[in-house]
């Protein structure tokens, strides 16, 4: 498969697993799916599949920024590191929704999280702590904020 197209799967997976963490927080397939982790281990194979096939013959490495740089000139490996990008990405996501969803957090103040998690990653995560901060002393006294 040509690493055109398995970055366009990649993405469209992606896409629905976000859509269902925003979306349908609470269903069953979300959960079964999405927050078990399932998605993430698919981009986790096909992560492993694209390091197999394109690590042998590429050059460069992990030792320099060029030698990153000459690692990702091929596609395989390029699309290898999106993978990555989005598994853990997806895996943030689903934690900072289930963690949300103890706290009883409402959906609507992790929607920006969330979003923020598919767009830019660790920035994602960075909000969802800060709230999190914010709203600790509402937490430790057990007030839900399913309303606000």
């Amino acid at each position: 498969m040509k690493p055109e197209t398995i970055f366009s799967l990649l993405n469209l997976l992606a896409l629905i697993g976000w859509l269902l963490l925003i979306v349908l927080p609470r269903r069953r397939w979300t959960s079964r799916v999405v927050q078990s982790g399932a998605v993430s281990l698919l981009f986790a194979a096909f992560y492993l599949v694209l390091i197999v096939v394109s690590l042998p013959g590429s050059e460069g490495g992990f030792s320099s920024l060029a030698g990153v740089r000459r690692l990702f000139e091929n596609d395989y490996a390029l699309t290898a590191g999106w993978a990555h990008y989005l598994a853990f990405d997806l895996f943030v996501g689903s934690w900072i929704l289930g963690d949300s969803q103890k706290y009883r957090i409402s959906h609507w103040l992790i929607i920006p999280c969330l979003l923020l998690t598919f767009m830019l990653g660790p920035v994602g995560l960075l909000t969802y702590y800060l709230l999190r901060a914010a709203l600790r002393k509402t937490i430790l006294n057990g007030v839900a904020y399913e309303n606000a």
